[in-house]
C-alpha cells in the first residue's frame, strides 16, 4: 500500500526507482537537476530524491529554488547507494532532510515516508481553519470563504448579531447559504438557546399557521390536543422563517402583528403568547419586486428592512475567489464515498479552472453536488477535468453524456483524447505539465500519446482516429 501520494527521484539508477514505487502512488523521475526543476514546480512532490552524485551545493541551489521557505511540507533526501566523498553533515547544511548511505539504509526509506505522512496529517488538521475560513466564528458555522464578498458579509452578521436588530432579513439566491447566515446570527446572539427553522414555501397557509404558532384542541377538524407552535418551542432562541416570500398574504398580516406587538394567539385560542426568540426570514426573491406586484405586504417590508444582509451569488466578481475554496472544502469534507482507502485528495488546475469559468446557477449547493459527484467518478487521487460534470442550461440534451454540449458522437476514447490534446495546448506541450494536470503519470500520458496518435502540429479539438493500440514502453523519465 501506498504511503506518499508523489515522490520526485532525480537519479538513472533504477534500484532507487523501485524503492520510491514501494512507498508513492506516483513516482517521477528525473535524468538531472534541470528536468527535475520542471517536475517539482509541477506537481510539488512529498519528498524529493537525490542520489551520489549530486553535489551538496548544487542541492542547495535546486533547494533555494523549488523551496525558498525551507518548508517541512518538502522535504529533500540524499540515497547514497555507493561511496561518496560527501557526508551526511555537508547534505544536512545544503538543506536536506535526510541522508541515508548504502543500501541497507536506503531501506529506511518506508520508515520516513510514514513520518512525512503522519507530519502532513498532523499538519493538515491544524491548518483547517486557516484555509478555508477567514475567523474561528466562521469556522463554526462552516462559512466557507476567505472573498472579500466573505468578509463583508461576516462583518454584516457580527454587526446585527451584536444588536438588538429583530427582526433581520437574510437575502440572496438560491443555493447561497441563507440558513448557514442565519446560524452564523443565532450563533453569535443566542449559543445555548434553540434554533428552530421553518421553510415557508413547503406548507399551505393553514398548516405553516398551525406549525408556527400551534392550535388549541378542537380548532379544527383533527386537532385532537393541543399543539406548541415553534415561536413558542424557540423561547429565547431563533426562529428561521426560510423563504418568506412564499408565505400566503393573509398569514403574512398575522406575522407582521407578532413583530409588532410581539404577542401572538394560537389558532383558536384567546391567550395572548408573548415571543421572545429573534425571528430572521430570508428570501430568495426581489422583495421590493414582489411589494410591487402585489404578492408581498409592503408594511410587512419595511418591518423586516431594517438592516439586511445581502448574500452575493458565486458568479459575482467579489465571491469568485470562494469557488476553489469551496470545492477543496467540499473535497475534504464529504462523506459520499463509504470508505477513505484510495481517497480522492485534492483537484488538477484544468479542473478549477473549469469550476471557475461556471456560473453556478444553484451556487454553493450546486458547487457541492459537482464536487461530490466528481469523487464518485474519480478513480485517482486527484480530481481530474474528466471527472467534472457540470449541468447544460435548460433546454440543452442531457442525453448519455457528461460534457452534453459535446453530446453527439460521444465516446470515451474522444473523451479522453480530447482531454489530453486540451492539456497539452494548454501547457504548451510540457508534458510533465500536462500529466500533473490531468493527475496521471507522465509514461502514462505518453502511452496515450502515442495510442491517441497526438501530434503538436494537430490544432487542439481536431478529429482523428486513433492509431491502432499497440505494446508500449515508457521512456525511463517517469515511473509510476
Amino acid at each position: 500500500m501506498s504511503i506518499l501520494r508523489r515522490i520526485a527521484v532525480v537519479s538513472r539508477n533504477p534500484e532507487l526507482h523501485e524503492l520510491a514505487q514501494e512507498v508513492a502512488h506516483d513516482v517521477f523521475v528525473a535524468d538531472d537537476l534541470i528536468e527535475a526543476l520542471d517536475i517539482v514546480e509541477t506537481v510539488t512532490p512529498d519528498l524529493t530524491v537525490f542520489d551520489e552524485s549530486h553535489a551538496p551545493a548544487s542541492i542547495r541551489a535546486f533547494l533555494d529554488k523549488t523551496n525558498p521557505t525551507g518548508s517541512p511540507a518538502q522535504a529533500a533526501i540524499v540515497a547514497a547507494l555507493e561511496p561518496t566523498s560527501f557526508d551526511e553533515q555537508d547534505y544536512t547544511r545544503a538543506g536536506v532532510s535526510y541522508y541515508l548511505a548504502g543500501r541497507e539504509n536506503c531501506r529506511r526509506l518506508r520508515d520516513i515516508a510514514l513520518q512525512l505522512r503522519d507530519r502532513a496529517e498532523c499538519s493538515a488538521a491544524g491548518a483547517a481553519t486557516d484555509d478555508f475560513f477567514v475567523d474561528d466564528h466562521a469556522a463554526s458555522v462552516a462559512m466557507v470563504g476567505r472573498s472579500k464578498a466573505t468578509h463583508h458579509v461576516l462583518k454584516m452578521i457580527t454587526l446585527v448579531a451584536q444588536s438588538r436588530c429583530n427582526p433581520v432579513l437574510i437575502l440572496g439566491e438560491t443555493g447561497t447559504g441563507k440558513e448557514v447566515a442565519a446560524k452564523a446570527i443565532h450563533a453569535l446572539r443566542h449559543p445555548d438557546e434553540p434554533f428552530v427553522a421553518v421553510n415557508c414555501a413547503a406548507l399551505t397557509a393553514n398548516l405553516l399557521e398551525s406549525e408556527l404558532f400551534g392550535h388549541v384542541k378542537g380548532a379544527f377538524t383533527g386537532a385532537e390536543r393541543d399543539k406548541t407552535g415553534l415561536c413558542e418551542l424557540a423561547g429565547n432562541g431563533t426562529i428561521f422563517l426560510d423563504e418568506i416570500s412564499e408565505m400566503p398574504l393573509e398569514l403574512q398580516a398575522k406575522l407582521l402583528r407578532v413583530l409588532q406587538e410581539r404577542t401572538f394567539r394560537k389558532v383558536g385560542g384567546l391567550k395572548d403568547i408573548t415571543c421572545t426568540a429573534t425571528i430572521i426570514a430570508s428570501s430568495n426573491r426581489h422583495l421590493k419586486k414582489e411589494v410591487q406586484e402585489k404578492r408581498f405586504r409592503q408594511d410587512l417590508y419595511y418591518r423586516l428592512n431594517i438592516c439586511p444582509i445581502t448574500l452575493p451569488p458565486l458568479r459575482s466578481p467579489e465571491r469568485r475567489d470562494d469557488i476553489s475554496c469551496l470545492a477543496e472544502y467540499f473535497l475534504k469534507t464529504s462523506e459520499i464515498r463509504p470508505t477513505t482507502e484510495g481517497r480522492t485528495v485534492s483537484i488538477t488546475k484544468l479542473a478549477l479552472e473549469a469550476l471557475q469559468k461556471h456560473d453556478w446557477p444553484g451556487n454553493v449547493r450546486e458547487l457541492r453536488n459537482v464536487i461530490e459527484r466528481a469523487l464518485l467518478l474519480e478513480t485517482t487521487d486527484k480530481i481530474g477535468l474528466g471527472s467534472i460534470v457540470i449541468e447544460p442550461p435548460d433546454g440543452e440534451d442531457l442525453s448519455g453524456s457528461l460534457h452534453p454540449a459535446r453530446a453527439k458522437d460521444f465516446s470515451l476514447e474522444k473523451a479522453e483524447r480530447e482531454l489530453i490534446a486540451h492539456a497539452l495546448h494548454e501547457t504548451g506541450w510540457q508534458k510533465t505539465q500536462a500529466a500533473a494536470l490531468l493527475g496521471i503519470t507522465r509514461a502514462t500520458l505518453y502511452a496515450k500519446v502515442k495510442q491517441y496518435n497526438i501530434q503538436k502540429h494537430t490544432p487542439h479539438g481536431h478529429e482523428e482516429h486513433p492509431a491502432p493500440a499497440r505494446a508500449y514502453m515508457p521512456e525511463p523519465v517517469a515511473v509510476g
